[in-house]
């Protein structure tokens, strides 16, 4: 389905583009009457309208795109890394300033139809989904890196804000306190 949802989203695009970018200044220089090239992209923005509708609706018909599949499991990092601003059984010695990471994704055109067409159907928009958990990964490894060169232990009180940029594109940022911990409580 992915393969056919992209050969759709490609014939969307380039005909797109083709009828944009090169039907709209020839049309209004030229005869009237369409020549077969631009009819070729006309048909290639319908025809993969089409297919990534249909794609998203037989995926939505066998629950593919209803949140039922699980993403596969992240490695952990070496860096202890948590939302609290104690560790259990350790103590924070010596506190080494703000940690950040930053990145803003955007998903290409034919993936930003194709939620279009989730969002009519109803359903997870995984295209989205699958955006903002790379741009959440790059974010808390460009912390974590940040966090390294200072010479910490741990990451705590990390936190992670979002917003929209423009469109589609989104902002990630995931920010924390880099610490030195003790090698057990005392």
């Amino acid at each position: 389905m992915k393969a056919l949802r992209l050969i759709g989203s490609l014939a969307f695009v380039l005909g797109l583009f083709t009828a944009v970018f090169a039907g709209i200044p020839w049309y209004l220089s030229q005869d009237p009457i369409l020549p077969l090239w631009l009819k070729i992209a006309v048909y290639g923005i319908m025809g993969g309208i089409l297919v990534i509708l249909l794609t998203v609706a037989a995926e939505r018909q066998k629950g593919g795109a209803l949140g039922g599949e699980l993403p596969p499991e992240e490695p952990q990092p070496q860096m202890l890394v948590q939302n609290s601003a104690e560790v259990p059984g350790r103590e924070v010695t010596e506190t080494l300033g703000l940690v950040r990471g930053h990145t803003i994704f955007a998903i290409w055109l034919g993936r930003d139809i194709s939620a279009l067409m989730r969002l009519v159907l109803g359903g997870e928009l995984i295209e989205y989904t699958q955006m903002m958990g790379r741009a959440r990964k790059v974010a808390t490894d460009r912390m974590i890196t940040q966090a390294e060169e200072l010479g910490a232990d741990a990451i705590i009180n990390v936190r992670f804000v979002t917003t929209s940029v423009v469109g589609t594109a989104a902002e990630l940022l995931a920010y924390g306190t880099a610490v030195k911990l003790s090698n057990s409580a005392t």
